[in-house]
């Protein structure tokens, strides 16, 4: 599911955003290779077509350790007052080309938490790594990583490995939503430690994601490991335009050689003329056999007569 921010007219307020709305900067890397960060929220949704998921991160209320999976994980405070709960969300936002994003957000209601998580999400955009380091597999096609990662949050620890085209994302489903919008295909992970903590899950497998743009390759590798940073562009094959002239003659020739297709409005008196043709023929048809019918019963009758005018003449 996909979740935006009510924003009106963008107004910058930073030099990096007064560079994207002139136009100045068209590629969100030139921001990232440069270490500049990113204060406005609107740059990341001018410069990218991303898309935003929420996590399950809490748990409803219920009998023998609670329900279903819940997106708000929801906390009380004991006060003299009395019980003020508060409301947390984890968001994570992508373009399914290699950009990823998560942000954590936290208020006493719903809409502002999820909107707060939303907006850290997008200013914590980052790009990673994809190739086939998998031994098993020699497309040369950026579809998993290009070798295996490690991260930690806690007691959470989660490891990454490259897998062959077609296996599929083999993690959780938490990580899997993550996986898919960083535009990662295939992989294969282990976990360890307490795993049912979902934050700490979560921020585990993005210290992993940030390693594979930190650690070292060397030009060997990269050829090898088909490794590619960031969005992979691609490039659109112009179509030859055809002459105006030509195209005119050719149309005129199909013009001429084309059947004409018939309406429903001309074909419905062409039925009703065929029909009353039929009904004339069939008239006629049966007319002349009367006809011929009554020639065949008038034939003895006129040889009778001639024969007895025969007979008074003689």
């Amino acid at each position: 599911m996909a979740y935006e921010i009510k924003t009106e007219i963008w107004k910058p307020k930073t030099d990096i955003g007064q560079k994207v709305m002139d136009k100045e900067i068209k590629d969100i890397d030139e921001i990232i290779n440069s270490g500049k960060t990113i204060l406005e929220p609107q740059i990341v949704d001018t410069l990218l077509e991303v898309e935003s998921e929420l996590l399950l991160i809490g748990q409803s209320k219920g009998k023998f350790g609670g329900g279903q999976r819940r997106v708000f994980r929801q906390t009380q405070k004991k006060t003299r007052e009395g019980n003020k709960p508060s409301f947390t969300t984890m968001v994570v936002v992508g373009d399914k080309n290699g950009h990823i994003g998560m942000g954590y957000g936290k208020s006493k209601e719903t809409v502002p938490a999820r909107e707060k998580a939303i907006r850290k999400a997008k200013l914590n955009i980052f790009k990673i790594r994809r190739g086939c380091g998998s031994w098993q597999c020699s497309c040369k096609e950026p579809h998993s990583i290009p070798f295996s990662v490690e991260g930690k949050c806690g007691s959470a620890i989660i490891r990454l490995f490259p897998a062959p085209k077609g296996v599929g994302l083999c993690v959780e489903n938490e990580c899997s939503k993550i996986l898919t919008l960083a535009g990662v295909k295939d992989v294969w992970s282990k976990t360890f430690g307490q795993t049912k903590n979902k934050i700490n899950l979560i921020m585990a497998i993005d210290e992993a994601l940030k390693k594979l743009m930190s650690t070292k390759i060397q030009e060997e590798h990269v050829e090898q490991l088909s490794i590619k940073e960031g969005s992979i562009k691609v490039d659109k094959q112009e179509e030859p335009i055809a002459e105006p002239e030509k195209v005119k003659k050719e149309d005129k020739e199909e013009v001429k050689t084309a059947p004409k297709k018939e309406t429903k409005s001309e074909s419905k008196p062409k039925a009703k003329k065929e029909a009353q043709i039929s009904k004339a023929d069939s008239a006629r048809r049966t007319e002349s056999s009367s006809a011929q019918k009554q020639e065949v019963s008038d034939a003895p009758e006129a040889k009778l007569q001639s024969v007895k005018k025969d007979g008074k003449n003689k």
